[in-house]
């Protein structure tokens, strides 16, 4: 009772205004109740037949199989199969390319070895008679300070200096073997070097710093080899020989340091360095097997494949283990780095192979099936019950499924709630709604859980009630409804959540945008884009929902690609159903108003052309009238298609008209009877309107044809009359002489009305200021006010006063100030003398 009273409180109408015949807030409780009853009847399935013991309570007492059964779970079965389409299942396939590239490279790499080896392959460089083998290579890598420190300790050897001041020196022991070369700092300004050298030599030098710069060198073992070699070269030789020796070490050494820059330097360019010294002590046997052997590695590894998705140093542990018994023990480390370095993941993913796979895989998904055997036990007292037992419950009828009123007078209130919610939107931004608005609303309302419950493919249609709604009705009432409908509507249907949610949001997109659209052309093109939002919602919510580690993007694409379709096919829906609700409901919307303002329609060109004066009446009259409406607030698109249908009726008698007389005689001077000549003047309003239905005019357009007029007196024929009575002694009704009405109802008709009596005295302007303009349209504008034709438009004294300084403002604009054409300029003659007179001079 209290909500009756409620809803009745809010439907009852308003007292500060008389609305129009065709705007009357025509609800009433009995269709809320009915609106209230059928939402929830058809939203509300899921308390209708609700089972008492479902999935997730517990079990009062143990419940047993009645019969052998076999049941299927064709929901749970759906379910595993989708997640099977998403799922971490991925075929790969070798990329060629990346194979082709690891050969270029390598290839780069060893052939760049080849060349380093080239430059120093003359070895050994000296007889092994002279210096062994051992000794060259170790002359050819010494570094240039030890070489000069060697040569010095030579030659102080073989020379017999007596000890001084100058040749101080510190005794150092003797290296053993392993020991390499040292670096200490010195204490002065000499670097000093000991050296034991065997047996037969022992000695004692310095040399200056400018060589050492404050180091001392420690003379290893292999240093007092080669010293010795050397020493005993020189001493059994001629000096040239010995020199000439020593030309070859500093050339094999020159070489040596050259081949060590490219191998060390020439791939520090690219960002990784492959070879080092090794590689030039290596010998060309060892060379070659280290090469085939990279090969064998490289082949074997890019033909199992490396993933993009191993990290780089699990694949690098399977390349220790390739190597081995593949290239020569002292190259591993060499390859290893080699290889590192070329390798690259040449696995990619097969979008073909893997979408054949993952369908295979989903389509191998089996069945959901519960068998169960008489008398066996399908759940115990005190158990919660599971999806299968819940399943073999229902199967055997045994869940209790009945009406759960609870929950049900809960969704009611809810439902209820809905509907209080769009009263108050349309009593605050639509208060001009009919019976047969609501009666939209709530079809297009009970679309959606209709399809639903009929199990329609993709039959969340959102996307078209939006658009529907936002163009019949504007775009708040539009997210009202989609956004209730969004919401009430999983509370008491079982829908696909996701699909819901992007199905919501394109309609909400939809009745946001859809109230601007001025053509079919701009709402096709706004289908395109509610199909493109709810495909991009549809995509985001799987992410963040379902995101896993392996999700498959191709997987995803299709549902993705067919949200958007099925956005873009509701609103191609809603685009194909639109004219049709539009004349059903007869509706106004701005573009059916666009369409109907379009000069090409039948119905204005017969005015063009039977009626021209008329017709130019009309839109010096729509001009005026389009300018106030805009000034005050009004819908302006529909006072400039209601004004050019307003003098329709015209057509049927044009020369009854003065401005189609076009200069010729008067037919009512013809006719001399007042009494007709006003009936001929009256006409043209119920001819209009026939004319107005027979071409199906919406009924807010038709609204204008007698409301234009109101019951205005028809003046110059009244007072006419008036006289002839008056000689007859007669008297005559006013009644007669005026228009049977009704006044204005709304303020765009009432615009009309002052926009139409205002013309022809503007017209008839020629010189006058704007003062003058203005005195005149306001006394035209206060006698239509003082004769009550005003009353039940809802325009006030401020909007009057706005409108007729607008229409002055448009008068002013169409009899703008032009410069005087010259007369000269009209004889081509005289133009012609005077451009000769002009060039001559």
């Amino acid at each position: 009772m209290y909500l009756t009273r409620l809803i009745g409180k809010l439907l009852k109408p308003q007292k500060k205004q008389q609305t129009s015949s065709w705007s009357t807030l025509a609800t009433s409780p009995m269709l809320v109740l009915l609106a209230i009853a059928s939402l929830t009847a058809t939203m509300g399935q899921r308390y209708y037949h609700q089972p008492e013991l479902k999935e997730g309570t517990v079990a009062p007492k143990t419940i047993e199989a009645p019969d052998d059964a076999t049941v299927s779970d064709d929901k749970l079965t759906l379910e595993k199969r989708k997640s099977a389409r998403l799922g971490d299942i991925t075929v790969l396939m070798i990329n060629q390319s990346v194979n082709q590239r690891v050969d270029k490279e390598l290839r780069e790499i060893l052939v760049l070895g080849d060349q380093a080896r080239e430059i120093v392959a003359n070895f050994p460089f000296i007889n092994t008679g002279i210096l062994s083998t051992t000794t060259q290579e170790h002359l050819r890598q010494v570094s240039e300070e030890k070489w000069q420190a060697i040569q010095t300790i030579i030659e102080e050897q073989l020379q017999e200096r007596p000890p001084g001041p100058e040749s101080e020196t510190t005794n150092y022991p003797k290296l053993t073997q392993d020991q390499d070369l040292e670096k200490v700092t010195g204490k002065n300004n000499n670097v000093t070097i000991s050296s034991s050298i065997g047996e037969g030599l022992s000695g004692k030098t310095s040399i200056p710093k400018d060589n050492q710069k404050n180091s001392s060198i420690v003379i290893s073992s292999r240093d007092q080899k080669t010293i010795s070699e050397l020493l005993a070269y020189r001493k059994r030789s001629l000096y040239q020989n010995y020199s000439r020796v020593l030309d070859d070490v500093s050339q094999a050494r020159s070489l040596y340091e050259n081949a060590t820059k490219i191998v060390t330097q020439e791939k520090k360019n690219e960002g990784y360095e492959v070879y080092d010294r090794t590689l030039l002590e290596l010998s060309d046997t060892g060379w070659q097997k280290t090469k085939i052997g990279i090969e064998r590695v490289k082949e074997r590894m890019l033909a199992q494949g490396i993933s993009p998705n191993l990290p780089k140093q699990e694949w690098v542990k399977a390349l220790r283990v390739q190597v081995v018994g593949v290239v020569p023990i002292e190259t591993e480390d060499l390859a290893i780095k080699i290889l590192q370095n070329v390798l690259q993941a040449n696995l990619a993913k097969d979008p073909e192979g893997t979408k054949k796979l993952v369908e295979q895989a989903a389509q191998n998904v089996p069945g959901v099936e519960y068998k169960v055997r008489k008398d066996e036990i399908i759940v115990k007292a005190g158990e919660t019950i599971d999806r299968k037992a819940f399943i073999l419950l229902d199967e055997f009828k045994l869940s209790g499924r009945r009406v759960n009123w609870r929950s049900l007078v809960v969704f009611v209130c809810i439902v209820s709630g809905a509907v209080g919610i769009v009263i108050i939107v349309e009593r605050q931004f639509k208060p001009c709604f009919r019976r047969r608005d609501n009666i939209l609303l709530l079809l297009l309302s009970l679309s959606a859980p209709l399809l639903v419950s009929l199990k329609v493919p993709w039959s969340s249609s959102l996307p078209a009630i939006g658009l529907l709604v936002g163009n019949f009705y504007g775009s708040t009432m539009g997210v009202t409804v989609v956004g209730l409908i969004s919401v009430i509507l999983p509370i008491g249907m079982d829908v696909d959540k996701i699909d819901w949610f992007a199905s919501a949001a394109g309609g909400i997109v939809g009745s946001l945008v859809a109230e601007k659209m001025r053509s079919r052309e701009e709402q096709a093109l706004l289908g395109v884009g509610v199909g493109l939002t709810q495909g991009m919602v549809y995509l985001l919510t799987i992410l963040i929902v379902r995101a896993t580690p392996g999700l498959l993007w191709y997987a995803i694409i299709g549902p993705v690609g067919l949200q958007a379709l099925t956005g873009l096919v509701w609103s191609i829906v809603a685009l194909g159903l639109s004219p049709y609700l539009e004349h059903l409901f007869d509706l106004i919307t701005p573009i059916r108003l666009s369409e109907l303002a379009n000069p090409n329609r039948p119905l204005l060109k017969r005015l063009a052309s039977e009626a021209p004066g008329t017709f130019q009446h009309t839109l010096f009259v729509a001009s005026l009238a389009e300018a106030a409406a805009r000034e005050i607030g009004c819908n302006v698109e529909l006072v400039r298609t209601g004004t050019l249908y307003h003098d329709i009726g015209k057509m049927h008698d044009p020369l009854g008209f003065i401005e189609n007389q076009m200069g010729g005689p008067n037919k009512h001077d013809e006719i001399n009877d007042p009494w007709v000549s006003v009936e001929i003047i009256r006409k043209h309003v119920t001819e209009g309107l026939v004319m107005a239905r027979r071409h199906r005019l919406p009924k807010a357009i038709r609204a204008f044809i007698p409301e234009h007029q109101g019951t205005m007196l028809i003046a110059f024929f009244y007072y006419q009359a008036k006289q002839r009575a008056e000689k007859e002694a007669k008297t005559i009704k006013e009644e007669l002489f005026r228009y049977a009405g009704p006044t204005p109802q709304s303020r765009e008709t009432a615009i009309v009305m002052l926009a139409d009596s205002c013309e022809a005295a503007l017209r008839s302007l020629k010189d006058a200021t704007h003062k003058d303009a203005l005195q005149m349209v306001k006394k035209i504008l206060r006698a239509r006010w003082q004769d009550n034709q005003l009353v039940d438009s809802g325009l006030t004294r401020g909007e009057i006063s706005s409108i007729a300084e607008i229409f002055v403002q448009v008068w002013e604009q169409y009899n703008h100030k032009r410069i005087a054409y010259p007369k000269a300029a009209m004889n081509p003659n005289q133009v012609k003398t005077t451009k000769s007179v002009v060039n001559s001079n």
